[in-house]
C-alpha cells in the first residue's frame, strides 16, 4: 500500500481507493481525473468527506464493490485508483 503524509500534525496517511483491503473503510478526500469521469464519479456521491467501505471483489479481483451513503456500487480498479482516501480502518 502506497501512502504519504498529508499533515505532519494530524499524522493522516493518504492512499488510493484501489488499495483499500476488503472489509476496511476509509474517508474520501479527493477525486483525480477530469471531464466526464470526474462528473460521473461526483454524481454518484463520491465526494470529499464521505466514508466508503470495500465490500468484496469479483472472482478475478476486478471490479470491486464498495458501500457508501447506504448503497453499493462497483468500480474498476483503474477508476478506484483516481480516488484518494485517508483514515483507513477495519469495517464494523
Amino acid at each position: 500500500m502506497t501512502t504519504s503524509d498529508i499533515g505532519e500534525s494530524k499524522g493522516q496517511k493518504v492512499t488510493t481507493l484501489d488499495t483499500l483491503p476488503p472489509n476496511h473503510k476509509g474517508t474520501i478526500i479527493g477525486v483525480s481525473g477530469a471531464g466526464a469521469f470526474k462528473k460521473r464519479i461526483l454524481g454518484m456521491g463520491i465526494v470529499a468527506g464521505t466514508e466508503i467501505e470495500n465490500v468484496r471483489s469479483a472472482p478475478l479481483g476486478d471490479p470491486v464493490e464498495y458501500k457508501l451513503k447506504g448503497y453499493c456500487l462497483s468500480l474498476r480498479k483503474s477508476e478506484a485508483k483516481l480516488i484518494e482516501i485517508c483514515n483507513v480502518t477495519e469495517a464494523d
